[in-house]
């Protein structure tokens, strides 16, 4: 059953961005923490296009990045989480309204990391030049996976950040597009294109595209008061 306060956490955020000038109450999240939420989000999408992109083009420098990138991500979530329970323990004056917000940042930003984590993962294959062994029919739909994961990310990022609602729809129709490009990719794997340790692998990297997609649904599902598993 969907909540009665679905944009809860999106003023709190709109307070925290601009508070002189928003009209809304003082947020608990400081200015500081929501330019570590923002950009936590934003690391994440340039982790996941990068990730893509050092895969097909065997940038193993970019894919070393990612990798580097994931260590920053999983600094800026660690942080936020541990200031986000000062403040539930030790805050004083929280509405219901505040706590309500900061709880679902904290199951929040479990999610952004692991996305971080799926990321890296697959620069993790494009730095062993994996890119190079792929059959072209795979590449493609690696390809354009990589560019779904993306677009399903600024529309989650939309949601969270920007507490457009309207978007959550859309997340799960781009997630069914992802699941469907699985399905493709695991049927290319058993076609015998590739060598056996090649698509096993691969299978590996459809899982991490499909797994990223499925974070995004439930990042949206959490905003809008929904519970955030399948």
């Amino acid at each position: 059953m969907t909540r009665e306060y679905p944009l809860i956490m999106y003023r709190v955020f709109a307070s925290a961005k601009t508070p002189e000038t928003t009209g809304v109450s003082p947020s608990p999240i400081t200015p500081a923490m929501m330019q570590k939420i923002v950009h936590t989000f934003a690391l994440v999408g340039e982790g996941i296009a990068e990730a893509t992109h050092a895969l097909l083009a065997g940038d193993r420098e970019l894919a070393k990045h990612v990798v580097q990138q994931d260590v920053v991500i999983d600094a800026l979530v660690n942080d936020i989480v541990a200031q986000v329970e000062k403040l539930l323990v030790y805050g004083p004056s929280l509405t219901s309204e505040d706590r309500a917000s900061l709880l679902t940042l904290l199951r929040v930003m479990p999610e952004v990391e692991r996305n971080g984590d799926l990321a890296e993962h697959i620069a993790r294959r494009a730095a062993r030049g994996m890119g190079s062994e792929m059959s072209p029919r795979s590449r493609g739909l690696v390809e354009r996976m990589g560019e779904v994961a993306s677009t399903i990310w600024r529309e989650a990022t939309d949601v969270i950040i920007d507490g457009k609602l309207e978007a959550a729809g859309a997340i799960e129709d781009i997630d069914d597009e992802l699941d469907d490009l699985h399905v493709s990719l695991t049927a290319e794997l058993t076609s015998g294109s590739m060598p056996v340790p090649v698509a096993v692998e691969l299978a590996l990297l459809a899982r991490f595209y499909e797994r990223f997609g499925d974070h995004c649904v439930n990042l949206a599902r959490r905003q809008i008061g929904r519970d955030g598993a399948d």
